[in-house]
């Protein structure tokens, strides 16, 4: 594909507030930075909002692919490709990876072969903190561009 990828990492208890701010991310990585596919997990609310905002973005922006990450080898746990989603995703190398690791590496190989990611990890707890780190490290080596969604932007009076 000639144009360039976004990967999705956040908490699986992202609330629908973060909506607005997460579908005018991902408009702005298509109309900006030439996005043109999308890289999205299934195991939690960031990841359910990821893949909304992207089929809702792809009603304006057909030539746009939503690609589902696959952490655990396909004939181990058929997972049949869901409605919006254009595709699934099974990261070489992950035959070998223990199954209580492979969502961490499936998600960290996504940071490794990403031009892009969209980040929604601000508590400690869970992995989405530690790979926002790691993602970090990448981007001051000019190897991905992070977007950070700050989940105290939201203020419920306005």
């Amino acid at each position: 594909m000639s144009g360039k990828n976004c990967f999705f990492i956040g908490h699986r208890d992202a609330s629908e507030e973060i909506f607005p701010l997460l579908y005018a991310a991902v408009e702005k990585h298509i109309v900006c930075c030439g996005v043109t596919e999308f890289i999205a997990g299934h195991y939690g609310g960031f990841d359910r909002l990821a893949a909304k905002a992207v089929k809702m973005a792809k009603n304006d922006y057909p030539e746009v692919k939503l690609t589902l990450l696959l952490p655990y080898h396909p004939t181990e746990q058929q997972i049949p490709i869901p409605a919006g989603f254009d595709s699934t995703f099974y990261p070489d190398g992950m035959e070998k990876v223990p199954r209580k690791a492979a969502i961490v590496k499936a998600n960290q190989y996504m940071v490794n072969h990403s031009d892009f990611l969209i980040a929604y990890a601000w508590h400690p707890a869970g992995n989405s903190k530690t790979l926002l780190e790691y993602a970090k490290k990448r981007e001051r080596k000019g190897l991905i561009q992070i977007t950070t969604l700050q989940h105290h932007t939201f203020n419920v009076d306005k």
